[in-house]
């Protein structure tokens, strides 16, 4: 038997699952969906669209449950999903945010599908979206929240019926029992400033027609916080991108999407 070599160890290493997909198959609440497509799978988590026999579909997302390099790290997995699993149920009661409609296993839940697409300059935004998005994230920040992956275009999706909907909660934060002081309140507050600024910044790249002088002037002065992250991101970035681009090429690391 000839053994594997390493840099197909790495591939798989590199998801979330390990060699294992998502389930071909869920039982959720009395529902049965099956997998329509994988739509991610990265070192984190894998994300996948279901649907059940009336065509009504949901969105899975697992986070890892298997090991790095010998390290165990299931239960990095079980405390993400946790973790974003209690900002959904926080949340609930919000329109812009997809219900939760249960866990699956120990690191995975599902949550509603949403009709729609992410902010692109591929399809033309409906009128009012940018107000509604402004509002949805202040209804947010309302409930003590601060969503912080705002910067993300992807993670923000325009709805069919024209309304923003507010997906993956991950990096997510809050004053809980114990952040829940001058300090811990003042960094909530810093973070929720920064939801807005980068919600002007989408709009200054998909929409700067639409923008008042006030709103340019304000996505303008980038805060301390913003330009500590560029110094730090930066030269991640720079390295990350070509150094995925040669594991992927040479068949160390496998695409995001496959299955």
């Amino acid at each position: 038997m000839t053994r594997e070599s390493p840099p197909g160890r790495l591939a798989y290493w590199m998801r979330a699952l390990g060699r294992d997909d998502l389930p071909a198959r869920l039982e959720v609440s009395g529902r049965t969906l099956d997998r329509l497509a994988t739509a991610k799978h990265d070192f984190w988590a894998a994300t996948g669209f279901y649907a059940d026999d009336a065509g009504r579909r949901a969105v899975l997302k697992v986070y890892r449950t298997t090991r790095f390099a010998g390290t165990p790290l299931r239960w990095l997995g079980r405390w993400q999903c946790g973790r974003e699993v209690a900002f959904y149920q926080h949340l609930a009661d919000l329109s812009c945010v997809p219900a939760l409609l249960g866990r699956v296993g120990d690191t995975g839940y599902l949550r509603a599908f949403v009709a729609g697409h992410p902010l692109s300059h591929e399809r033309p935004l409906p009128d009012g979206f940018w107000p509604r998005l402004d509002i949805a994230m202040q209804e947010v920040h309302r409930r003590g929240v601060a969503y912080v992956d705002s910067n993300k275009p992807e993670n923000v999706l325009v709805g069919d019926d024209g309304h923003p909907y507010l997906i993956d909660f991950q990096i997510a934060w809050r004053c809980g029992p114990r952040a829940d002081h001058a300090l811990g309140r003042w960094w909530l507050a810093r973070l929720q400033r920064e939801d807005l600024y980068h919600v002007l910044k989408h709009k200054r790249r998909f929409a700067r027609e639409s923008m008042t002088p006030t709103e340019l002037e304000r996505v303008r002065r980038r805060s301390l916080l913003i330009r500590a992250h560029r110094v730090i991101n930066r030269p991640y970035r720079m390295v990350r991108r070509p150094l995925l681009r040669w594991l992927r090429r040479t068949g160390r690391v496998l695409s995001s999407g496959s299955n």
